[in-house]
């Protein structure tokens, strides 16, 4: 691996949000910890009847959303992340494939314009947050952890603050991207 310096390794691929355990796990953290404890605090609150003080209302809500959510995620993105991967020298380089970086440029754009009108900035920075995720890059002396997973062919890398890429890697390239990771990251260890 030693003259891994002068080597590229480009790839790209579509993965599908619904079935990669990387993602759903990453969605349930972000998703069901929030909502999960809103649930729990409902319920407690109502004693269990959901049907006390309108209770039930915000647990309907929260249906609807996560089922407009999935419904606009299959609709707009297929269901699927166009990733793409550029490994070499300085690092790993992570970015969003071009035709679903666009779309996402169109919504986080609207994001920005709708949190700006209505006076929510938590909003429009949400928007410009997800626009600077487009394209990340973690160089190899950043890494501080590596974590792979053979069944789903995929690796997670986590870095500085805020520093996290998953790669989502194919038969073809899963080994031969792992070893290089490992080796790497190894070798920046010592």
């Amino acid at each position: 691996m030693d003259d891994f310096n002068t080597e590229k390794i480009k790839w790209e691929i579509k993965v599908p949000l619904f079935k990669n355990t990387v993602i759903l796990k990453d969605l349930g953290l972000a998703l069901g910890i929030p909502f999960g404890i809103l649930i729990i605090v409902l319920l407690i609150v109502s004693k269990g009847d959901i049907s006390r003080d309108g209770i039930g209302y915000p647990l309907i809500f929260i249906g609807i959303f996560f089922v407009m959510s999935f419904m606009f995620i299959i609709l707009i993105y297929g269901g699927k992340y166009d990733a793409g991967y550029v490994i070499d020298s300085k690092g790993i380089l992570n970015y969003t494939q071009e035709k679903q970086a666009k779309k996402n440029k169109i919504i986080n754009v609207l994001l920005v314009i709708i949190g700006i009108l209505s006076g929510k900035p938590s909003a429009a920075g949400g928007g410009i947050l997800a626009q600077s995720r487009q394209y990340v890059l973690v160089k190899w002396k950043s890494i501080k952890k590596v974590k792979v997973y053979p069944k789903s062919k995929s690796i997670v890398i986590r870095g500085g603050f805020a520093e996290k890429i998953a790669l989502f890697c194919n038969d073809d390239n899963f080994e031969l991207v792992r070893d290089i990771i490992l080796d790497k990251v190894k070798m920046n260890g010592d």
